[in-house]
Order: structure tokens, then C-alpha cells, then sequence
């Protein structure tokens, strides 16, 4: 919004047919209205679900010539209400017509009250970029008009394109012969055409399921066509793709090492480890651990700095069958603690530097580096597989609501989703990553396994927090092609270290809103064939949901897309009820598909309260981010900010309960 209103504006045309506009005369008599009111109550309901908001005002003319005497007079009588109105969603739109027939005849026997009279005696707080009290307006011009002839003469109505905007949206009606018409007029600093184009259409379907059920709650009157309902629900959820969806990760892997064994895998530090000699190290952890009692279902506990240890612990944990718990050694002790006895491990795989500071209630702990010995007397050949797809992998803690940290229990189908399911960024041997995530942070999931599963090679950033003069020497010196920042840390790096930034061909950013100018500016230095992929996902939908991907030609609004649900996933923007709403208008995100967690480990109440039925068929579950957002034209969604307390610090969920 413009900081002083420009009045500048568009109109778009509005008819509702014969058949509606006579239903609607009809039912307003019944109902002890005019057809005025019923068409102001539709406009407001209409506002409301596009706002989210229940307390709408709208602005109305009213000609003020309230006696006969006055009617002959010459002279400029009009005055505009201010027509307040509550939505309750749980009431029908018969009780929302009485209201505003209530509100309308009252305001009609205080409309001699001059306009400026009323913001003078209720002050509110002035703004130069809106008009005070309401924003948008409703006028119904249904006056008799005499006919005008003149001898030789004909008259007929033009149309006028009218370029100014009294208010962010007017809304003019006319009663003629062909039913209710006129005309949108809309600001257009605020909105484009195609969201009034739209805003008409869904006007025209509200007064029809109002009119057909009247009696339905008024969150339940349907914005959407059948055509429009089929495009959010279906069109734009065909995301199926083919992936080994029955493999878990260690067969994955597996497979890849014997396809470039003598590839470099992991890059440190302190040396290399080609695929396979991570595959045989790995295979003796995994054998190592069984002799421990691991099986199935234990949960193994994983606390090592970034290091060579590190991959051969992840995949040591999940070839012996179970799922690792990563815990970050900077964690206070009091959240180690709490996050052990949450998943009731018996086994913590760490390094004998960070193995005195970690809590000692943990039965048996393995020490990579001083325990190597013992476990390099095991068999490097594989062991039986005892993972599926739908087994656990792995539990990550989010910060919870409530004030207790949530553990997320992710299955092996949502990594192989993930990275071998997936089309939002190039996957391959050719590709060098950079795992910079803490072990602790899901976007080292995309890091570690979208390289290894691939043949390509991981260079691990050393364990220090990075400095940005650091990290853009090591994308230069590792000649990186793949790299995950968090939205601030991306931020810092196209403003401080642009053309270290702009030498990646493959950067991927999220965790939080990226500012559309830092992003701007990184697009316009980078060359052909590279991209920017915005990447949106929840802990509980195993680190993506959506991706919009953007190249140097690549050009957006005000605010950067999260873009379209990657290959086996569904989104979803519903309303309070469930129900879908349409393009534009606001809603909570769902994510439905194959990246979905199994749930909170140990909170089935938490579980059932945040996985849902999918009540569209596709898919047993629908997860509730807790996100607002909006589907665009283009069939993108727009993140719109959080429905909850919920704050991100450096792409980090933080709830304000677990802090105090």
C-alpha cells in the first residue's frame, strides 16, 4: 500500500443473471429486506473470508432526501454510512441478513449525521494511505429513471473505463430489466485485474449458495466453481513420480555404491572417503551395533561435529535397522536430557571430545574415534537389511507450543521422496554439496542424502560456526553446485560475499521469507542454466513441501513465491471448515503425500490434533502447518506469515511458550 493513496484505479464488470437476481428479490422479501441488504450482506461475507476477518465495514451513499419536499430541490444532499457487521461463521446467512438489516435501519435513522461529523466525534487514527472508518464501499443504484427522449434523438448507456478509485474496492450495482449489473471498480496500486476478475466470480457464486442454502453456515457457502474446485484440488496436486518409493535408505545407498565405488562420497578436513569405504565402515558400525542389542525400532542417539564420522554414524544407525536421533552438542543439558528420555535411547554413537559434556544416564555410548578399533573388527560386508520404506529413520525435535519440544519421527519414504522423487533442483554424480545444516536441522537431510543417494560428493564444512567471508572461500575452493541457506543467511551472503554466491548454479533458500530485493539482486548476476530455488517445508513434512525455482529472466511480485507441492506431495489452502477456498484468498496450508512424518513420538493426542483425514481421498493424512498462504494464478502458493505465536530466527522455528 502506498504511503499517501493515489486514487489511482480500473474497473471490471459485474452481472448476476435474471434467474439469481429474481431468487434474490424474492428471498429478501420474504426475509423483511431489501434486495439492498441482501446484496450489502453477500459483499461483506465476501470481504470477510477474503480478509479473514469477521468485523467488516462498509461504506454506502445514501441520497438524503428523506421527504418529499426535498425531492425537487436542486442541490447535493448525499451522505455515506458506515455499515458495521460481525461474521460469525457458525451462523447461516439468514441470521447475517437480519443482522444487516438490523444495522442498515438503523443507520438509516441517524443518516442525517454528516459523515465528518461521525470520524470527528470517533477520532480514529488518521492515515494518509486509506480512507478513515471503511476502505471499501457498496452503492446500489436502484432509483426509477424517467425516460429521456428528445425529437430526433436516441439514447443508449455507454459503458466509461473509469481510471480512479475513490476507495480500495467499490462495488456499483444496478437494478435493470436483465437483473442486478455494473461494475467493480478497484485500486489499483492494491490490486490487479485478474484479482478482480476473480473477486466478481466468487461474488456470483457466494449469492447463489447463499440463496440456495440459507440456512448453511456461512463458513460453508462455497467461493469455489466445480471447475475452480477440480484445478486446486487435483490440476495442481499431479505430482506423482517414479522412485524406488519401497526402498529404504541403506538399500538406496547401497545400490549407489556399488555403481561408483572408487567416487569420492564425503570430503573434510581431515581427508576423503570414497563410496566405498563409507560403505564398509558404515556396514561394521551398523554389525557393531546389533551386537549391542540394536534392532528394529531401537532408536540410536547421534552427537558427533562435522566430520568423516559423521555419515558412517548416520548410515551405520540405519543399516543395523534403527532410527538415529541427532542431538547438537551446543544444546543446553537440561534439552539433552529432555530429547533422550523423550526417545528412550540406548545407545548414543558420539566422539570422545563431546561424550564428557553429554548426559550419562544413556546405558552404552560409542565413541567413533577412540572406539574404532573394536568396531573395525567387524565384517565390512553388509548386513541383513531390516529396514523398509515405512520404517523410522530418524526423530528430529521442533520447538513446541506448549513449551516442550515436539520429536518429529520421520519414515525412510520421506528421505527417498525427497531426493530421488524429486524435480526441483538437479540431482547427480556431477553435483559437489556443501553440508553446512547442523545435524539437528532438516535441511541436512536434503545436504547429506540428496549426495550420497546420487553418487555425488559431500564436502563438510568444518564444525565452527561459519563466518561469511569463510563459507564463500569454501564455495569457491570446492567449486560447490549445490547449497542450502537458511533465508538470513542468504541474505548476508548476496549482500557480503555476492560472487562467491553467484559462482553456485544450484542454491537453495527457505526456512523463512527471503527478501525479494536480496533475491533480485543475486538473479541478475547469475548466469544461464543457473537458478534460485525457494524452498518451503515443515519438519513434519520432512524439509519440503514446495519449491519455486527462478532464473536469471525469472521475475516476481512483491513478495517471493513459495512456489508448486514437489513430486509426492499434495497442498491444500483450506478454510476453518476444511473446505478449499479459492485463488487469492487466504487459508491455512495442508501438506498431504509420501514426505509425511509418522507423527510426535509419544504424543498420540498431539498427533491426531496435527495429522488429519485427508478429506479429498488422496492419501490417508493431511498435516496443519499452521501457515497462511494463498494459491496464486500460475498455480504457485504465496506464504502469507503463521496463524500462531510461532517466530523464526534464522529460518529457525522458535516458540514463545518453550522459551519462557
Amino acid at each position: 500500500r502506498p504511503a499517501v493513496q493515489s486514487f489511482r484505479g480500473a474497473t471490471t464488470p459485474v452481472k448476476l443473471s435474471r434467474s439469481t437476481s429474481d431468487a434474490l428479490k424474492a428471498f429478501s422479501q420474504a426475509e423483511g429486506a431489501t434486495p439492498f441488504m441482501a446484496l450489502l450482506a453477500a459483499w461483506q461475507l465476501l470481504l470477510s473470508r477474503y480478509s479473514s476477518q469477521d468485523d467488516i465495514t462498509v461504506g454506502s451513499p445514501i441520497a438524503g432526501r428523506r421527504v418529499a419536499e426535498l425531492e425537487g430541490l436542486i442541490g447535493f444532499f448525499v451522505n455515506t454510512l458506515a455499515l458495521r457487521s460481525r461474521i460469525s461463521p457458525r451462523g447461516d446467512f439468514r441470521e447475517l441478513l437480519s443482522q444487516v438489516r438490523r444495522t442498515t435501519l438503523s443507520a438509516y435513522e441517524h443518516q442525517d449525521v454528516p459523515f465528518e461529523k461521525l470520524v470527528e466525534a470517533l477520532q480514529p487514527q488518521r492515515d494518509l494511505s486509506r480512507s478513515p472508518l471503511f476502505q471499501v464501499s457498496f452503492t446500489l443504484q436502484n432509483t426509477p429513471l424517467s425516460e429521456l427522449s428528445l425529437p430526433g434523438l436516441s439514447f443508449r448507456p455507454v459503458e466509461t473505463q473509469g481510471h480512479v478509485a475513490r476507495f480500495d474496492l467499490a462495488l456499483i450495482l444496478s437494478d435493470t430489466p436483465d437483473g442486478f449489473g455494473g461494475l467493480l471498480e478497484y485500486n489499483t496500486d492494491l490490486f490487479e485485474a485478474s484479482t478482480a476478475a476473480r473477486m466478481v466470480t466468487h461474488f456470483q457464486t457466494l449469492v447463489g449458495a447463499a440463496l440456495a442454502s440459507p440456512d448453511s453456515r456461512t463458513d460453508a457457502l462455497s467461493l469455489l466453481s466445480e471447475a475452480a474446485r477440480q484445478e486446486v484440488l487435483v490440476q495442481w496436486n499431479q505430482t506423482a513420480s517414479t522412485y524406488p518409493r519401497e526402498a529404504s535408505v541403506p538399500e538406496c545407498f547401497t545400490a549407489q555404491a556399488a555403481r561408483t565405488p572408487d567416487a569420492i562420497a564425503v570430503e573434510s578436513e581431515a581427508g576423503t572417503l570414497t563410496y566405498r569405504q563409507l560403505d564398509e565402515r558404515s556396514n561394521q558400525l551398523a554389525h557393531h551395533l546389533r551386537t549391542l542389542g540394536v534392532s528394529p525400532g531401537s532408536r540410536v542417539a547421534l552427537c558427533l561435529q562435522r566430520g568423516l564420522e559423521l555419515p558412517v554414524g548416520l548410515l551405520g544407525i540405519l543399516k543395523a535397522g534403527a532410527a538415529f536421533v541427532p542431538l547438537d552438542p551446543a544444546y543446553p543439558a537440561e534439552r539433552l536430557d529432555f530429547m533422550l528420555g523423550q526417545t528412550g535411547v540406548s545407545v548414543l554413537v558420539t566422539q570422545q571430545a563431546l561424550a564428557d559434556a553429554l548426559p550419562t544416564d544413556v546405558p552404552l555410548v560409542v565413541c567413533l574415534d577412540s572406539d574404532w578399533q573394536r568396531v573395525a573388527r567387524h565384517p565390512t560386508a553388509a548386513p541383513a537389511s531390516l529396514s523398509r520404506a515405512d520404517s523410522l529413520a530418524y526423530v528430529m525435535f521442533t520447538s513446541g507450543s506448549t513449551g516442550q519440544p515436539k520429536a518429529v519421527a520421520i519414515p525412510h519414504r520421506g528421505i527417498t521422496r525427497l531426493v530421488l522423487g524429486g524435480a526441483f533442483i538437479h540431482f547427480g554424480p556431477e553435483e559437489v554439496w556443501l553440508q553446512l545444516a547442523p545435524i539437528s536441522f532438516d535441511a541436512s537431510t536434503l545436504e547429506i542424502w540428496g549426495a550420497l543417494l546420487h553418487g555425488a560428493r559431500l564436502v563438510l564444512f568444518p564444525p565452527q560456526a561459519p563466518t561469511l567471508e569463510a563459507l564463500g572461500a569454501a564455495l569457491v575452493r570446492h567449486r560447490i553446485t549445490t547449497l542450502w541457506l537458511t533465508a538470513a543467511l542468504f541474505e548476508q551472503m548476496a549482500a557480503r560475499q555476492p560472487s562467491a554466491l553467484a559462482s553456485v548454479r544450484q542454491v537453495l533458500a527457505g526456512g523463512d521469507a527471503l527478501p525479494a530485493a536480496r533475491v533480485r539482486e543475486h538473479l541478475s548476476r547469475l548466469t544461464p542454466g543457473a537458478m534460485l530455488v525457494n524452498g518451503y517445508g515443515p519438519t513434519e513434512n520432512t524439509t519440503f513441501t514446495a519449491c519455486h525455482r527462478m532464473g536469471a529472466s525469472s521475475s516476481f511480485g512483491a513478495s517471493v513465491p513459495i512456489g508448486r507441492p514437489i513430486s509426492g506431495t499434495q497442498a491444500y489452502v483450506l478454510d476453518s471448515t476444511l473446505r478449499p477456498v479459492p485463488v487469492g484468498v487466504p487459508g491455512e496450508l495442508y501438506a498431504g503425500g509420501d514426505g509425511l512424518a509418522w507423527g510426535y513420538l509419544g504424543r498420540a493426542d498431539l498427533t491426531a490434533e496435527r495429522f488429519i483425514p485427508n478429506p479429498f481421498g488422496l492419501g490417508a493424512r493431511l498435516y496443519r502447518t499452521g501457515d497462511k498462504a494463498r494459491w496464486r494464478d500460475d498455480g504457485s502458493l504465496e506464504f502469507l506469515g503463521r496463524d500462531d505465536n510461532q517466530v523464526k530466527l534464522r529460518g529457525f522455528r522458535i516458540e514463545l511458550g518453550e522459551v519462557e
